[in-house]
């Protein structure tokens, strides 16, 4: 990869297959960037592990669904190294090196852990993985140097706190560790099949990799209105869930007569739906027919990982290094192929 351009790093919790919500949140972003950055792309497992520690089983198998949806959305590994995150175990080494000087008080203030546990009080999630999982994160984007971590402006608090871990690490050894800045990107929340935030956690998702049929009925069964009871009655577009989903998809000229046609009563919610299903269809047609061809060659995959881990390694490897040095650990050989 051309070394002039600026580095950037990101990645996904091993999920498993992705959704509309995930495309529009952030891989849509990812193809973008690719044309300008340096991108590193990780797979999450061992964050996967902070809340799903319970069940790894399917572990293989979710993150061999994540990666090919990667890839047919558009990622390439000819522009981009994509890699598992413990297939890098440089990864753990400075997460542990960046836990000895990261105060506790820290990671108790993150606006998300409260929240999480709120959210997750019916598993046991109060470990040491859970709470230590910014710091895991700082060490994710500080191994490689990135400069840019893209982001909506929701997560900006994640990347100030590896901006500070960093400014910590460097004021006790030394400018070792490149702070890096967020670079905020266009992130819309899609509404789901009842209309709560598109999310795998509610059950209302339409996903990349189903088939066309398997959306049309999806749609079918979306919530609209409630106050609109006939068809001719007069809706209210900002409150249906598949009108949001319009405003993201179809065309601006074609939204604002589905607008009207809801408001005056003239268009019913049966057409309004078997528009969007229309136009869904068609944007994620380019999708699912190159995703097929991932599913097909498995070994492809594998070898897309295998090289992205060593690509991943090496890169790491001469932070850690510089790290090392830094604090007087003894230096070792760390492998050149995973």
């Amino acid at each position: 990869m051309p070394s002039e351009r600026p580095r950037m790093m990101s990645g996904m919790k091993a999920s498993g297959a992705l959704h509309l919500g995930n495309w529009m949140g952030a891989l849509s972003n990812w193809v973008r960037l690719q044309q300008d950055y340096d991108c590193f792309f990780m797979v999450a497992d061992w964050h996967a592990l902070t809340t799903g520690y319970h069940h790894t089983s399917d572990l293989p198998r979710r993150i061999s669904a994540m990666v090919v949806d990667w890839l047919a959305a558009g990622l390439d590994p000819e522009r981009a190294v994509i890699f598992v995150q413990s297939s890098v175990p440089l990864h753990a080494e400075l997460s542990l090196l960046l836990g000895m000087v990261t105060p506790l008080g820290w990671l108790e203030r993150v606006p998300s852990y409260k929240e999480i546990l709120r959210e997750l009080e019916q598993r046991d999630i109060h470990t040491y993985g859970f709470l230590g999982y910014p710091v895991l994160q700082s060490a994710d984007i500080l191994l490689y140097r990135a400069s840019a971590v893209p982001v909506g402006q929701d997560q900006v608090p994640h990347v100030e706190m590896t901006r500070e871990v960093a400014r910590r690490f460097n004021g006790l050894y030394g400018p070792v560790l490149t702070e890096p800045d967020a670079l905020l990107t266009e992130s819309k929340v899609l509404p789901g099949l009842d209309g709560r935030k598109m999310s795998k956690s509610y059950g209302n998702t339409i996903s990349l990799g189903e088939s066309n049929q398997e959306t049309v009925a999806k749609i079918r069964s979306m919530v609209t209105d409630p106050a609109r009871v006939r068809r001719h009655d007069p809706g209210h577009p900002e409150i249906c869930p598949v009108f949001g989903l319009h405003r993201v998809f179809s065309a601006d000229s074609r939204v604002s007569n589905i607008e009207t046609g809801c408001r005056a009563g003239t268009l019913g919610c049966v057409d309004c739906k078997a528009e969007l299903a229309s136009t869904l269809t068609a944007v994620l047609e380019p999708i699912r027919s190159a995703r097929q061809s991932w599913v097909d060659h498995p070994e492809r995959v594998d070898e897309i990982l295998e090289q992205g881990a060593r690509r991943a390694q090496e890169a790491g490897r001469h932070t850690m290094e510089a790290v090392r040095d830094a604090m007087h650990l003894t230096r070792v050989r760390t492998p050149d192929a995973i």
